[in-house]
């Protein structure tokens, strides 16, 4: 990081290493402690993590892969409302089932059958085809378990008698949606009717199949739903339809589809494993058999996966939930181990052309004096940024960053330990002149030089023929010295880079307003999923018309009140005033009751009245009965229910919730609005809070890092500044990518704080700390010293994700997209924007002992690239 202090200077305001000098002596220290015994070192993390590693018997315990209870917030009040409605209005499903009644989703099989060639479902031979496909579904034994109203297994669909040749002729009177036991919104779709609403045709038709889920039937129904998923694809294909084609669905089916991305995942790491190595190997390849660094980068890369090991199974010891999305935690850890493993190795090779090579304890404390607490300061950021994304509402995420941020102190100090000791054992070997791989004895001999390149780099160690032999600059050193530096800095050429900084930063601040909140149920599931064409077919047929909500009177009131009753009727009118909801569809047993008083000339202002004449409502109206928790002569709870209509997207789902609730808050009666919907629906009430909230504390506390341990406030500033550029940067272009900012994007973003920090400190810092006498020789040395090793810590990173971009699955692409963003947008400020802003800006804060003209080699991290 810093020079040598000057003597008196103390900590001033401008150089705050108070913290940093002695970290660096600790550093040194340990340094000396691996290089003179390296062999605990290297047996000790084997040890440690084949222990830990037994916790993965405990794998299949420890997963929990509820998608309600991962990927809702924990705590939203739809929980509570559904609580609420368990407990005053229980169901019964073998006798007085409902639909609109129930307080979950049920147990269930749906199907769509969607008339082929634009015909109408309604016509005749596409009428038999779905009496055949209903018959079976009956053959199934679905009668035997089925949901039952009245002793009567509830109809899939309210149209089904009327589809036979001599009931068709009731289908030319049919209205839509009609009214009532005929409500056909849910149950017709693509309907096309006269000016007098009557049906002329339709192209889709659903059949919904409830079975009972309470008592002992609830296994059957699960039988026999797991059943009908099995046989659907091969019985579907053997009925071999021709006028419909035919989606489906189950209550199950959500959780049972995502529970498999797990498997779509497992071939994806030993393609990681094996593209990181090549990388890695190839990185650190020499035209050497004696110096060359194969042995190091494989156990860099070793050292990523024990520190995966050793984490997981640590933390499943502990009983941690072990989710889906924890499984994209190993891509990114083997990225920043390998980025790790690139700076120790640089820090290595630059302390060989310093120092003595014979005294091992001086090279490696050098090393670790170098590179140590550079990656002390880029590993706390992570870590940091991960533990605090544990704050968050959703479990999901709460499980991944622990995970992940667990791992990432395993990886340290793997690195700090396993890997400074395979850096001795590998330069002892170096050191004997001893092969790189057959580990056998190596020198030149007489006539050897004048064999060619190829024998002289297998037998001696390099084609000259000298096998001690100085290494030449890195090209790719050259390259940032020479060309790409000067091209940067030239005068012409900045004012492009502040217009193409402009245009990042237009687009991604459009690209913020236009974000897309919360995830789309259909993505849990894997892209060639046979839900993805049911969800497709329900949203383009049936989404005119949504949830039907209950309106919830949660307090024992007097509704013989005159004034209680026009209470009530004033929040049903203010809640069918929604722009979302039909007031044409509402049903409410008060306004039914009322309207009957009036019929039979009832005074329901005396209570005794009110009360005892209940039961003839419910001789009218038999499910009104259920929509009233009644004491002796007192009501608990009561609710009625609205139709939603035109909910199509996640922002008319978010307005849709927020406006109903803020309506019932505003009325005079105490009342909830409940759906099953709303369970999902509430991550609309939380995923902006919580994101904005992790993204701030995750940023303040990278500041007071970055104080403590660089010593330099203008570098901390412009840390600071690229945190937040980076941050709007993927936020915004992720919209135009289509991913939308929910429980899995919320992850990618909290990674976004610490990884900004790995890019941006170390070019600024090594600006700042440069003897160049001009801003922008200054930003040539930092890019000539650091171009390099940016770019192979942003290659070793996205080689460890990129393989996710061919997984079918939307959480694994999602992890993908957001963490190339990052990547790119991390390594574009740190190699194009920071460069140019310090030549206009770097004048401001400079030690004035730092105008010497003799360049002085900074330290950072990354401070030198992989030979």
């Amino acid at each position: 990081m810093a020079g040598p202090q000057r003597p008196g200077e103390g900590c001033s305001c401008r150089n705050t290493d108070c913290l940093e000098r002695p970290l660096r002596r600790l550093f040194e220290g340990l340094g000396s402690g691996v290089a003179t015994c390296p062999w605990p070192f290297v047996l000790v993390p084997l040890l440690l993590s084949g222990g830990l590693g037994s916790g993965f018997l405990f794998l299949q315990q420890r997963q929990a892969n509820d998608i309600e209870g991962q990927f809702t917030p924990t705590g939203g009040p739809a929980k509570a409302e559904r609580d609420f409605v368990r407990q005053h209005f229980p169901t019964n499903d073998s006798e007085r089932f409902s639909i609109q009644q129930l307080p979950t989703e049920g147990a269930y099989a749906a199907l769509i059958a969607v008339a082929a060639d634009g015909s109408s479902v309604l016509a005749a031979t596409e009428r038999h085809d779905v009496q055949k496909l209903d018959k079976a579904m009956r053959d199934r034994g679905y009668e035997e378990i089925c949901a039952r109203s009245d002793g009567f297994c509830v109809s899939p669909n309210p149209l089904l008698p009327m589809l036979g040749d001599e009931e068709a002729a009731a289908l030319e009177e049919l209205t839509f949606p009609g009214r009532g036991p005929f409500f056909l919104g849910t149950a017709l779709g693509g309907v096309r009717t006269d000016p007098s609403g009557r049906v002329l045709s339709a192209r889709a038709l659903k059949l919904v199949y409830y079975l009972r889920e309470d008592g002992p039937e609830a296994a059957e129904s699960r039988r026999w739903l797991e059943d009908f998923l099995q046989d659907a694809p091969s019985d579907l294909a053997a009925m071999n339809f021709t006028t419909i084609q035919v989606t489906y669905f189950t209550s199950l089916s959500r959780q049972l589809e995502f529970e498999g991305n797990t498997k779509s995942v497992i071939p994806l790491v030993s393609i990681t494993y094996f593209l990181t190595i090549t990388f890695s190997v190839v990185s650190c390849l020499r035209l050497s058999c004696v110096r060359n660094n194969v042995w190091l980068a494989c156990f860099g890369v070793i050292s990523a996966g024990l520190a995966v090991l050793s984490s997981f199974g640590l933390l499943l010891f502990c009983g941690v939930p072990f989710v889906i999305t924890v499984e994209n935690a190993p891509f990114l850890i083997l990225g920043v181990g390998v980025d790790d493993m690139f700076i120790m190795i640089a820090s290595w090779e630059q302390s060989l052309r310093k120092k003595d090579k014979s005294d091992v304890k001086s090279l490696l404390a050098e090393t670790y004096s170098e590179a140590a607490l550079s990656v002390t300061i880029t590993t706390l950021t992570d870590v940091l940024a991960f533990f605090i994304g544990t704050w968050t509402a959703f479990p999901s995420v709460r499980s991944f960053c622990l995970y992940t941020g667990t791992a990432f102190v395993f990886c340290y100090i793997y690195i700090m330990t396993f890997f400074g000791a395979i850096i001795v054992l590998n330069h002892k070997r170096e050191q004997g002149n001893h092969h790189w791989l057959t580990c056998m004895p190596v020198g030149a001999g007489k006539g050897q030089a004048e064999n060619s390149c190829l024998y002289n780099a297998c037998c001696i160690g390099n084609c000259s023929g000298q096998s001690n032999q100085p290494e030449s600059e890195h090209p790719m050193s050259v390259f940032f010295t020479k060309y790409y530096g000067p091209f940067l800095t030239n005068k012409w050429i900045k004012p492009l880079v502040v217009l193409l900084y402009g245009a990042y930063l237009s687009g991604s601040i459009y690209g913020c307003t236009q974000i897309r909140e919360g995830i789309d149920l259909r993505n849990l599931a894997n892209d060639d999923s046979y839900i993805i064409p049911y969800y497709d077919d329900n949203d383009k047929y049936f989404s005119a018309y949504g949830p039907r909500v209950m309106v919830v009177v949660t307090e024992s009131v007097d509704y013989w009140n005159e004034t209680v009753r026009l209470g009530i009727e004033n929040c049903t009118q203010d809640l069918e005033g929604i722009s979302y909801v039909d007031k044409n569809f509402s049903q409410s047993w008060l306004r039914a009751y009322t309207e009957y008083a009036k019929q039979q000339s009832l005074n329901i202002n005396d209570k005794d009245i009110f009360i005892s004449n209940l039961p003839e409502l419910f001789q009218y109206v038999q499910t009104f009965e259920w929509d009233i928790n009644k004491t002796h002569d007192k009501i608990e709870a009561s609710r009625f229910f609205i139709q939603t209509v035109n909910v199509t997207s996640a922002i008319d789902e978010k307005n849709l919730v927020n406006q109903l609730r803020e309506t019932a808050e505003k009325c005079s009666i105490p009342l909830i609005v409940y759906h099953p919907a709303f369970i999902y629906y509430d991550q609309y009430l939380v995923i902006v809070q919580n994101t904005i909230q992790n993204v701030i504390v995750a940023a303040g506390a990278m500041l007071v890092v970055s104080l403590l341990l660089i010593p330099n406030p203008l570098c901390c500033l412009w840390v600071t500044f690229a945190i937040a550029s980076v941050i709007v940067g993927v936020a915004g272009f992720m919209t135009f990518w289509k991913v939308n900012l929910d429980s899995i994007s919320m992850i990618n973003l909290v990674i976004c704080i610490g990884f900004s920090v790995d890019f941006s400190a170390h070019v600024s810092y090594a600006f700042v700390v440069s003897r160049e006498s001009s801003a922008n020789n200054r930003a040539i040395n930092a890019l000539s010293l650091l171009g390099y090793p940016v770019v192979q810590g942003a290659v070793s990173t996205i080689l460890g994700v990129v393989v996710l971009a061919a997984s079918k699955t939307y959480i694994f692409r999602t992890f993908f997209k957001i963490m190339f963003l990052v990547i790119l947008f991390g390594a574009l400020h740190g190699l194009v924007f920071i460069p140019v802003f310090l030549t206009f800006f770097g004048s401001f804060g400079r030690s004035p002992h730092n105008t010497k003209t003799k360049p002085e080699v900074p330290r950072y991290r990354d401070n030198e690239d992989c030979p």
